[in-house]
């Protein structure tokens, strides 16, 4: 007789009811209900802006006039090729003076809430396992995604919405092993809205982007609920003889959140009731920036709403030619609707305890065999951080003249992970999660807390 039978058979099942009453109550028992951090956070919540492909620092945050003079000259660098000086004129802005790029005429007048860092670098110059290694921390094994270890070590703000989303990311380039759980519980991974096609545009513009599978036309949400609860029911039988089979536990648990989030979901997703001037602002209705200020007004929105890590992907910055031409039509899609992201969470008083990150996973060469061309450079790029706790208007670490390679206080991606962390007021070598005989964290055995940069 095993446990079970004993169970349902002795003292008139008793003991049977009781084990099922409490198995019920930690099924119900939310994993995604708020945890508090490991010391005080600066920010709460994360806007990480992917712009996948590899922006090229020279032409955006990282002045190089050593390079625009030897424009044409023999690099030295790779083989053959020449440098390539940037085509674009930088200002100083802001009272602190950062250097930025024409490419950004809105951005720059937020110039002082940016932290520049100029000395990132990476493992790989390959998109694939670069773009994966900015997500999860590995470029060669399947590990959670950055947004799913914050979800894991602080919880959800917002019982009726996923804690992590992404809007329209790519397909191609690890797919959804960025935004993946791997070996966490499932209820950790993102929930992908819309998707990046294969031209570099994505499903959002002109009919906002949906989750799939949200909506169930057929049954009603009374009908809806008693099929689910039958369907509950039966998994949490299933859990009980599981003895707390994460897996289940992580489909009970979706589950409701997809039940939940029926109604929460289309109000957050819908622009319908924002003012003419807020569209405006992000440039929604006006062509070339319609796209990305429609998904920048929704991560505005979900961070409202309590969604603890929101990822806003922008595809289409390889530029090995065509560079002068194409950087500018990415840079105009992308500038006004930051710019206004910034400015809406600073009026409102979010941005203090939002952390945004802009960045791509690696950036490009100095040179090339190209007139109007760079090739991909994993060993010194640019990425930015705003608000959450980091020190604006400032610039951390450079690269060489010529911006090939970082030389002045390397940041590594691990690096930046471990900051990250740090500014939710989470210790990267802490949060760990043991799985086959070993703890894994975000950062693997690396990384250190840029400490310069937290104001």
């Amino acid at each position: 007789m095993n446990r079970r039978d004993l169970l349902k058979s002795v003292s008139a099942g008793f003991g049977w009811m009781a084990f099922s009453a409490l198995s019920s109550q930690a099924a119900e028992r939310s994993p995604l209900a708020p945890k508090a951090p490991h010391f005080p956070a600066r920010a709460k919540r994360v806007i990480f802006l992917a712009m996948q492909g590899g922006p090229a620092h020279q032409d955006t945050f990282d002045y190089k006039p050593k390079l625009k003079e030897d424009h044409g000259k023999p690099s030295g660098l790779r083989g053959g090729n020449k440098l390539v000086g940037s085509p674009f004129q930088f200002t100083q802005q802001g009272q602190s003076g950062l250097w930025i790029s024409e490419l950004f005429p809105a951005l720059s007048q937020h110039a002082d809430e940016l932290c520049l860092l100029r000395s990132m670098h990476t493992d790989i110059p390959n998109h694939p396992q670069a773009f994966v290694q900015l997500h999860t921390g590995s470029s060669q094994f399947v590990r959670p995604s950055m947004g799913a270890w914050v979800l894991y070590g602080l919880g959800s703000e917002n019982e009726n919405l996923p804690g992590f989303i992404t809007i329209a990311p790519p397909l191609a380039q690890g797919g959804a092993q960025n935004y993946g759980s791997s070996f966490l519980p499932a209820f950790y991974q993102g929930t992908r809205v819309g998707a990046a096609r294969e031209k570099g545009e994505s499903d959002t513009p002109s009919s906002p982007a949906e989750i799939p599978n949200l909506r169930n036309s057929d049954l009603s949400p009374a009908l809806q609920r008693q099929q689910l609860d039958l369907v509950q029911s039966m998994n949490r039988d299933f859990l009980a003889q599981t003895s707390g089979n994460q897996e289940v536990e992580g489909v009970i648990q979706s589950f409701e959140l997809a039940f939940r989030m029926q109604t929460e979901v289309p109000k957050v997703m819908s622009l319908a009731k924002e003012s003419p001037e807020t569209l405006k602002m992000y440039g929604i209705g006006e062509g070339v920036t319609d796209n990305f200020g429609r998904q920048c007004l929704m991560a505005r929105r979900s961070a409202e709403a309590g969604v603890r890590f929101i990822e806003v992907c922008h595809p289409g910055w390889d530029q090995h030619q065509g560079l002068s031409t194409k950087l500018r039509t990415n840079c105009t899609a992308i500038d006004k609707p930051i710019a206004a992201l910034i400015h809406d969470l600073k009026v409102s008083g979010l941005l203090k305890d939002t952390l945004i990150i802009w960045g791509g996973e690696f950036g490009r060469t100095p040179d090339s065999r190209r007139d109007d061309g760079r090739d991909h450079n994993a060993k010194g790029y640019t990425m930015w951080m705003a608000g959450g706790g980091v020190r604006g208007g400032t610039s951390y670490g450079s690269t060489d003249d010529y911006g090939y390679k970082a030389v002045e206080n390397p940041v590594h991606v691990h690096d930046l992970h471990a900051t990250t962390l740090h500014l939710l007021g989470l210790d990267h070598e802490k949060l760990t999660y043991r799985y086959a005989g070993r703890d894994f964290r975000l950062t693997d055995v690396y990384g250190n807390v840029v400490k310069n940069i937290i104001a």
